[in-house]
């Protein structure tokens, strides 16, 4: 049983990461005897933006042993390979590219892309699109599941899209018969104990909530954290410059995209997230650049229905980090901790992460403290590799039609390892190196760089050949063909997404 003086978990916010934490800590401290509650304002939407996730989703359910089967159908959820980016660039022959979820059978494939993407930028004409050199590409391109049949015994991962407001109800719902508590309402003050911890929250149905430790799931106004104990937060804005989205649904189309796609457009970009019952479309735009019915009129013409009556959403989005995610005795989760724009579909890898990781901290100390401040640097320098890869990509774009996209190709506010990446690539030397030297690499790895970099035709123009390049070239035919055959062969071994969402798998 529970030895330390935390008996009650009280968690503010319900949504995906209210139910994601309060699932996560109970599964991993129900035979402690602790008890979770979790406070939720009744004021929920009907229809969440679609949302699409990285593979730590998976991780999450399979966690929780919970099947695709289960949750996937109730959550209008679909199988996602990667994300596709288009009109990023003006490079002839690299105006979009597919960045992959991670496969096993890469390691046949994508060192022949750090290869040719070498020799290209040593001013080599050989062709180093990493959309070639990808089985998941290959994959997404003819709409099939990441599913192998049962006689192809190899890892891949993925991701999925999802209504975000049914994944929070379905987890609620999973969570009280666990024996959750859940509670309707909303926080009208906050009482501190004098040593600056959270005593209790006062309902306003008049209940006064106490609770040995407070979890801040209450979104961009982060009531525990950052507005009760006056944790700073930190803003992005200087090199993320969006700070507003616009969500709109359309129809499905008859064959399931197994992508998000996101293209680029004046002001910023648009996601194409499939669910099987509509896609959800969404502008991310910066206010600073165009007005709201500007980027309204830009999203409905980009999406044919400039005179439809589908009525449209509007968001604001608080993209930093604040300075601590646990202070005292709260940890915040989610929006109430930090948000990245939502290029990489980020947003609930941060949430399971934070989690995990508070969970193993928490305990590891004796449910103290003791670790609170490693394990705060770990979140800070987790939300910093992230933004510097979501800062890649604008800082990349070789578009002109607009000063949007010319701040943020001339914009300099770039941090050290940023800008190391970018001179080991234009330095043409070992980028797997760097990441180890930085320590960054478990962010995002050398195929994810290297899919970005090249992917945008970012090849700097020189003639640095030696003897040994130009035998390479020579053999890039050879290569090519082999990486053509093997990738054909082993797409026979999946079938189409939408089959496999009608079959249910588990």
């Amino acid at each position: 049983m529970n030895n330390s003086n935390v008996k009650n978990i009280v968690i503010l916010g319900g949504g995906t990461a209210g139910w994601m934490t309060a699932s996560l800590l109970q599964k991993k401290w129900q035979h402690m005897g602790i008890k979770i509650t979790v406070v939720e304002s009744p004021d929920i939407g009907i229809i969440g933006v679609g949302e699409g996730s990285t593979p730590l989703l998976k991780v999450f359910f399979d966690a929780l042993d919970i099947s695709e089967s289960e949750w996937m159908p109730e959550c209008n959820a679909t199988y996602k390979n990667g994300i596709s980016f288009n009109n990023w660039s003006t490079v002839a022959g690299y105006e979009g590219y597919f960045h992959p979820f991670p496969c096993s059978l890469d390691f046949a494939t994508f060192g022949l892309l750090y290869k040719y993407s070498a020799l290209r930028r040593k001013g080599l004409d050989v062709l180093a699109h990493p959309n070639r050199f990808s089985l998941m590409a290959s994959l997404t391109e003819k709409k099939l599941a990441p599913l192998p049949s049962d006689n192809f015994p190899f890892h891949f991962q993925y991701g999925y899209h999802f209504d975000s407001v049914l994944i929070g109800k379905f987890l609620r719902n999973r969570a009280k018969e666990k024996g959750i508590e859940h509670i309707e309402a909303t926080v009208e003050s906050v009482e501190q104990n004098s040593n600056g911890d959270i005593k209790s929250l006062k309902l306003n149905t008049d209940q006064i909530l106490s609770g040995d430790f407070f979890v801040d799931c209450s979104g961009f106004a982060s009531v525990l954290l950052q507005k009760t104990l006056k944790v700073p937060f930190l803003s992005f804005a200087e090199n993320l410059f969006n700070d507003s989205a616009i969500a709109v649904p359309t129809e499905i189309e008859a064959n399931i995209p197994s992508e998000t796609v996101s293209t680029a457009l004046s002001n910023g970009w648009v996601w194409k997230i499939p669910l099987t019952n509509r896609f959800g479309n969404g502008y991310v735009y910066s206010s600073k650049y165009c007005t709201t019915d500007e980027a309204e009129t830009e999203l409905r013409a980009h999406l044919g229905i400039l005179e439809s009556d589908i009525e449209a959403r509007h968001l604001k989005m608080k993209v930093g980090r604040t300075e601590e995610t646990w202070r005292n005795n709260c940890v915040a989760v989610g929006l109430s901790q930090g948000f990245i724009e939502p290029l990489e579909a980020t947003a609930l890898q941060f949430v399971y992460s934070t989690i995990d990781e508070f969970g193993n901290a928490f305990e590891e100390g004796g449910f103290t403290d003791q670790y609170r401040d490693q394990f705060n640097e770990r979140m800070n320098t987790n939300f910093e590799g992230i933004r510097d890869y979501i800062v890649l990509h604008y800082k990349t774009n070789s578009r002109t039609d607009s000063q949007y996209w010319i701040d943020n190709r001339e914009n300099q506010n770039l941090s050290s390892n940023l800008k190391e990446m970018l001179n080991c690539w234009y330095g043409i030397e070992d980028m797997e190196a760097a990441l180890t030297r930085l320590n960054i690499g478990n962010y995002y790895s050398q195929r994810s760089w290297t899919c970005l970099l090249a992917g945008m035709g970012i090849f700097p123009q020189q003639e640095n050949l030696t003897t040994a390049d130009t035998e390479n070239a020579q053999a890039a035919q050879a290569d090519l063909e082999f990486v053509d055959k093997f990738v054909a062969g082993c797409s026979m071994n999946f079938k189409p997404h939408e089959k496999m969402l009608v079959g249910g798998q588990s």
